[in-house]
């Protein structure tokens, strides 16, 4: 679903008041927060996909792993996970048997174990986790605390969503396939206990409203704007050419035309490009906004603990006329 129908939604929905509650429908936030004590929150959280990979342990494994994101994202711990599956009677059961292999090895690589599941009959198959969390009430990162003359930093290339288009298209290349595979397979585990135990301001993952969409919330939600440097965006490089070539998922182009009246683009920044930075992602990394003076040291653990493709991408502005300004 897109931003704009989301919106339209939620807003229709009544607000539940709750003194423990923290975080629910009215926040957008990555997740819901629930406080049981003064030490713990309950973070909760689900997510479910249509086959992203060809290879059902591989997309059982993506799936976990961008079901996890949102835990991470707001600095807690996963803890448990429910499986909840769609699956259509004409595919064999061993191909629904590796997509429950494939999350679960994800699920244990995280710490987290699953306690069951549900599933139905479905015309297509599908996968995801409903997961719960758990954090410190008073260490929750979110999206609403973006600071002017912070830095912004980017943990994991996009473009996962062109070449899976490209994927269908029988169009993408066995190496683009394989490098995204690995990075949406890839836990933001690290990433996560990286900012939590350096600090940082706030934070967001990328997934289904690309880089602009998920930057336009984080801007929204923290009362700020944001500048992001286009150049320094990490990409799949196959990305940029199955653009050109106009293989867009239907989501992609949607994002887009949502959140461009609140972006101001520099002239040098193509059709193709604002196609990327608007790319529906599935298991992407994190936007972490994060004070300057932090910034270089948060980049280098990054790297040193594996996150390579860590990068500076840009910085957070007093509110400017619009939201997110692309240079």
């Amino acid at each position: 679903m897109c931003q704009q129908d989301l919106a339209q939604v939620l807003r229709q929905i009544p607000s539940f008041h709750d003194p423990n509650l923290l975080f629910g429908l009215d926040t957008l936030g990555d997740a819901g927060i629930y406080q049981l004590s003064e030490e713990i929150a309950l973070v909760q959280t689900v997510d479910v996909l249509t086959p992203i990979a060809d290879d059902p342990f591989v997309f059982g494994e993506i799936a976990a792993a961008n079901a996890l994101s949102d835990v991470y994202v707001m600095g807690a711990i996963p803890i448990t996970a429910l499986n909840i599956i769609g699956f259509p009677a004409k595919l064999e059961l061993s191909y629904l048997s590796e997509i429950i292999k494939g999350g679960s090895e994800k699920i244990r690589e995280a710490g987290a174990v699953i306690l069951g599941g549900h599933t139905i009959k479905d015309d297509d198959p599908k996968y995801g986790l409903a997961v719960t969390g758990i954090v410190h009430p008073q260490k929750i990162i979110t999206n609403r605390g973006a600071k002017p003359g912070d830095v912004l930093i980017l943990t994991k290339p996009i473009g996962t969503g062109i070449i899976s288009t490209a994927l269908k298209a029988d169009a993408a290349s066995d190496t683009a396939i394989e490098k995204i595979n690995q990075s949406m397979k890839t836990l933001n585990n690290v990433a996560a206990r990286t900012m939590v135990e350096l600090g940082v301001n706030a934070c967001t993952d990328i997934t289904g409203f690309g880089l602009l969409g998920h930057a336009l919330q984080l801007a929204q939600a923290s009362g700020v704007s944001l500048i992001i440097e286009w150049k320094e965006v990490p990409i799949f490089e196959e990305a940029l050419e199955y653009a050109e070539q106009a293989l867009l998922p239907g989501g992609t182009i949607k994002n887009f035309k949502f959140v461009e009246p609140q972006v101001e683009f520099d002239a040098a920044v193509n059709d193709d490009w604002k196609m990327i930075l608007a790319d529906a992602q599935t298991s992407g990394g994190l936007l972490i906004s994060v004070e300057k003076a932090k910034s270089e040291t948060l980049i280098k653990l990054l790297k040193n603990r594996g996150v390579k493709t860590a990068r500076i991408i840009g910085t957070v502005c007093a509110p400017m006329e619009k939201s997110l300004c692309v240079k």
